[in-house]
């Protein structure tokens, strides 16, 4: 139990020194240099993390299928603790306005957002919690697009964390992000009811609303998720896009933020409308289809392959037995969704 308890204040103290002290001083650096650090740290948590990337690895190969060799999942564990390690640097880049990040990510598909834009209806960029998708979308801010994004601050909600921990991620996560939107976060959460009409009231005001469709639906949203073809299976996912859509006129283009093999540059894709026409069932299924065929692509940019918990909701893995290993030891652990309490 001490040990326990001695371990976790270990991996509490190396996070807050690398996203206070490190994390800034790398963001400094010339870029190619700054990352490259940023990965050798992801390294480091791959080998140290033991129990950990063990858990990854396990959760690649029953997402993606038994035909994801050993390696192949080995490989994708060590990029997923290599990205979550640069994301640090992202958000560090965030600063004067995001030039420092924003010199380092082509963004592809800008006229497809202008296009939307100048029909005056708005615009929904349907992404999912894919690479360093809060820094992308609040460097689409910074580039002088009205962002709001409808999602949860997740280590508001993460069960275990303290008092101080949300406090701490509050102040070097939330706040240079979300000083680059041009509304507070949407906040989807049981009793609020008021998401469509504040998100329908940007869209009416030609505003750009992003919304990541890969979350698991709370319990009291159950009812509303409908399940769709996803990474091989099915998902129970919210179709809230394509609602959103039909009721304010306003068009779903894709969006996705690929980190390059270098690390330090990056890609926004922006697509050209998705066409929201049929049943919702099937027009939802065209966005969860391209969702699917980027985490296939990248399934280290992924950020859920880290939460059985939210697998398990999602329905794409079968919930574990009580008592397991596997199980027992994920008991008190913070959902991986949050962008913090995994390994960051």
């Amino acid at each position: 139990m001490a040990n326990g308890r001695a371990a976790r204040f270990a991996r509490i103290a190396e996070r807050v020194t690398y996203w206070t002290v490190v994390a800034r001083v790398l963001a400094f650096l010339p870029a190619a240099l700054g990352y490259r650090i940023a990965c050798l740290r992801g390294d480091w948590l791959l080998r140290t993390e033991a129990g950990k990337s063990a858990h990854l690895t396990s959760n690649v190969r029953l997402v993606l299928g038994s035909e994801v060799g050993a390696d192949a999942a080995q490989a994708a564990v060590r990029e997923w603790f290599r990205l979550s390690s640069c994301e640090a640097l992202d958000v560090m880049r965030m600063r004067n306005k995001a030039r420092p990040l924003r010199r380092l990510v082509e963004i592809r598909g800008r006229e497809h957002l202008q296009a939307a834009l100048a029909a005056g209806k708005g615009a929904l960029l349907c992404s999912a919690h894919f690479g360093s998708f809060d820094s992308g979308f609040s460097m689409l801010g910074a580039s002088g697009f009205k962002v709001t994004t409808i999602g949860r601050w997740q280590h508001k909600y993460t069960t275990g964390l303290s008092k101080a921990e949300r406090r701490f991620w509050d102040l070097v996560y939330t706040r240079p992000l979300q000083r680059l939107r041009y509304r507070p976060n949407i906040e989807p959460w049981a009793g609020r009811l008021e998401v469509a009409t504040r998100a329908a009231a940007a869209l009416r005001a030609n505003e750009v609303v992003t919304i990541s469709i890969d979350v698991p639906p709370l319990e009291c949203d159950r009812a509303r998720a409908i399940e769709v073809p996803f990474l091989g299976g099915r998902a129970r996912l919210l179709p809230g896009v394509v609602t959103l859509a039909r009721l304010t006129g306003a068009p779903v283009l894709m969006c996705f933020l690929h980190r390059s093999a270098d690390y330090c540059h990056q890609v926004l894709e922006i697509s050209p409308p998705v066409p929201v026409d049929g049943e919702t069932a099937e027009a939802f299924g065209r966005c969860a289809a391209e969702v699917s065929a980027a985490i296939t692509a990248s399934p280290a940019h992924w950020q859920y392959l880290a939460s059985t918990a939210d697998l398990v909701d999602l329905g794409l893995i079968p919930a574990e037995k009580e008592g397991s290993p596997a199980a027992l030891s994920r008991i008190g652990a913070p959902a991986a969704s949050s962008p913090q309490p995994t390994t960051r």
